[in-house]
């Protein structure tokens, strides 16, 4: 049996894996529709992939199959590019999306009805690829600018996805060439196997371990503090901590200049996701994504975390309500407790309730 063919097949598989999981774990609309646009390319009518493994499409109508499968993932994928760009769709958004929807149902229409004839398979192609391959490479700029990591393993998914694109867009002018379209075949296995392998790395291992296993004078337990100047009166310079993470809603780029390198701050925004800074790591996290942001502290705590500092419970109180951003705080309080860590827990005490401070007081000591 050809190889080339199962291993695209496998890839395109692996890769819709990575970004199903990532969408069921933080469920955000761009990664639902990212997922879906690949479980598509998992079944893309591709004569090529299916005939060797044994899997025929039905004579007259491949021309129009395969052509929908491009339309279809080519919008899915930039429309989930758009909301991880503006995490919203806005009415120009939908009117582009229109205007391409439309655009290719009528080429899909010209192709139903013979209008470019029998012998133009350039002529045929040229547009669906266009928007399929221009889709990868949109997608692949929108996930290095404000998803992925740069210089890390992660940053092949969206490298691998570019790649793939400008594959795509020559595949009109060289599907023919049988000596080319072989190689280019395998090449575009292997440029999906690369953003599948970035993909997993971004997915399932975001977060790497501190550099240095020093723990400052902290007993373990934890903490409740009404500002930070408080607690570094108390407890020392957490700042210099190498085993700190931190919870904030303290601009990145002021904050880091103080922290130790091997520090990492999940910083609570909606104004993006993902990595944003390395040495110290920065992560922005959406405030409403309390499920990720307890996976991401459960995974630091794994790779030798031990300090938890959080200043931005209120934040998280405005956005989820008090009872989740309690839930929240318990939670990953029992994780650092079970591990030996300590919780530091910063919160004005004038932005609570008598109720919501005394079940503060009841799990963390005052400082």
């Amino acid at each position: 049996m050809n190889i080339i063919p199962l291993l695209n097949l496998l890839s395109r598989w692996i890769l819709f894996i990575a970004v199903a999981y990532k969408a069921s774990k933080t469920h955000e609309k761009s990664w639902v529709l990212l997922g879906t646009a690949f479980f598509i390319d998992g079944l893309n009518v591709e004569s090529y992939i299916w005939a060797p493994l044994g899997v025929h499409v039905v004579k007259g109508a491949y021309d129009v199959a395969s052509k929908i499968s491009n339309f279809a993932i080519a919008i899915l994928l930039i429309w989930g590019a758009l909301h991880l760009k503006y995490k919203k769709s806005d009415f120009r958004h939908v009117v582009v999306m229109a205007v391409f929807a439309v655009t290719a149902y009528l080429w899909l229409f010209l192709l139903a009805v013979n209008a470019f004839g029998g012998d133009h398979f350039t002529l045929k192609s040229s547009f669906p690829s266009l928007a399929l391959g221009g889709s990868l490479v949109y997608l692949g700029i929108i996930l290095r600018d404000y998803a992925i990591s740069k210089h890390h393993v992660e940053e092949l998914f969206p490298w691998g996805l570019m790649l793939l694109g400008v594959l795509e867009l020559t595949y009109p002018f060289t599907r023919q060439v049988e000596w080319y379209s072989t190689m280019a075949f395998f090449a575009a296995a292997i440029f999906r196997l690369v953003a599948a392998l970035g993909a997993l790395k971004f997915v399932f291992y975001p977060i790497g371990g501190p550099g240095s296993t020093r723990v400052i004078a902290i007993k373990s337990g934890a903490y409740l503090f009404p500002d930070r100047e408080y607690a570094r009166e108390r407890l020392g310079n957490l700042m210099t901590e190498p085993t700190l993470v931190m919870v904030t809603r303290e601009d990145p780029s002021v904050l880091k200049a103080r922290l130790h390198p091997d520090a990492l701050v999940f910083w609570v925004t909606r104004a993006r996701e993902g990595l944003i800074n390395e040495r110290p790591t920065v992560y922005a996290v959406s405030p409403t994504n309390i499920g990720i942001l307890v996976d991401l502290i459960a995974k630091a705590v794994n790779r030798g975390y031990r300090v938890l500092c959080v200043d931005a419970f209120e934040y998280l109180t405005v956005e989820n309500g008090f009872d989740v951003a309690f839930k929240f705080l318990t939670t990953v309080k029992d994780l650092l407790m079970a591990h030996g860590g300590s919780v530091v827990l910063m919160v004005d005490p004038r932005s609570m309730d008598p109720r919501q401070e005394k079940l503060l007081e009841r799990e963390f000591k005052r400082g």
